[in-house]
C-alpha cells in the first residue's frame, strides 16, 4: 500500500485534469494489480473521470453546472440560506453533492485502468482560487 497527498491550485471555476500525476503515482508505488481511490478533501469542489480529448466537454459541463446550480444571488435561489462566503459558496456545496468526492481506479499490470479518452479532474466549483488536496491511495 501506498499514499500521498497531492495538491492542485485552481484559477477559479472549472475541470483541472491532473491524470499524469496519478499515472506517476501508481507508476512509482510499483503496485501491479490493486485498486487506487482518489479522494478530494473539500466540501466545495469534486472529482470527475471525463473525457480529455476535447476542451469543449469540460466548457459543456461547467456551462451545464451553472445552468443547474447558479449562484444563490440568482432570483431562482432565493431559497439558499447559507450565504456567508459567497453567491457561489452553497451551490458549490451543491454541485459537489452531485458529484463526487472519491472514485475507484482499478489498476493492472502497473497501470491504471482509464479509457482512451478518460481522464482524472478536480472540478472546481468556486470563483475564486484554491488550493485543494487530492488524496491518492494504492493497495
Amino acid at each position: 500500500m501506498r499514499q500521498t497527498v497531492i495538491r492542485i491550485s485552481t484559477s477559479g471555476a472549472g475541470l483541472y485534469e491532473f491524470t499524469e500525476r496519478v499515472r506517476r503515482f501508481v507508476d512509482e508505488s510499483g503496485v501491479e494489480t490493486g485498486l487506487l481511490t482518489v479522494f478530494v478533501r473539500h466540501t466545495s469542489c469534486s472529482l470527475m473521470i471525463q473525457e480529455n480529448a476535447d476542451v469543449d466537454v469540460q466548457r459543456d459541463l461547467s456551462a451545464f453546472f451553472h445552468r443547474l446550480v447558479p449562484p444563490s444571488d440568482d432570483p431562482s435561489m432565493g431559497w439558499v440560506v447559507h450565504r456567508h462566503e459567497g453567491p457561489d459558496d452553497m451551490p458549490a456545496h451543491i454541485k459537489s453533492a452531485l458529484t463526487q468526492t472519491s472514485i475507484g481506479i482499478p489498476v493492472s499490470d502497473g497501470q491504471v485502468m482509464l479509457g482512451t479518452w478518460q481522464g482524472v479532474y478536480l472540478f472546481e466549483h468556486r470563483a475564486d482560487p484554491h488550493r485543494r488536496e487530492v488524496v491518492l491511495h494504492i493497495g
